[in-house]
């Protein structure tokens, strides 16, 4: 029986916001807050999860973006004050080629 410190052999674990299933964290696209184009307050995809500051873990689908959008759940996972624009976010899962969420071999931060 594994210690509940040690991560799985496949790597940490994290739950998209969007279905609520959890996923391998490398499956999941990460978003924080930032800002947009045009420089208003916004949930931003962060695909090589090397920015600062808080994260939440969705699938890079339409599906779960939709879900989460609808449930509020961004701003609730990245603890902001006020309803944030999720546009950023939408339109870079809108231009990702479909892809078989079984595909292990798909690695979204290396992707281009």
């Amino acid at each position: 029986m594994a210690r509940q410190d040690e991560t799985p052999a496949h790597g940490p674990i994290r739950t998209c916001v969007g279905c609520r299933q959890r996923a391998a964290k490398r499956e999941l696209l990460r978003v924080t807050a930032g800002t947009d184009a045009n420089g208003q307050p916004a949930v931003v995809p962060d695909p090589t999860g090397t920015a600062p500051g808080r994260g939440a873990h969705l699938h890079p689908t339409p599906d779960c973006y939709d879900l989460a959008v609808r449930r509020k759940a961004f701003t609730r996972a990245l603890r902001l004050e006020g309803g944030r624009s999720a546009a950023p976010v939408g339109e870079y899962v809108a231009a990702r080629p479909a892809v078989n969420p079984l595909d292990q071999t798909r690695n979204w931060s290396n992707s281009s």
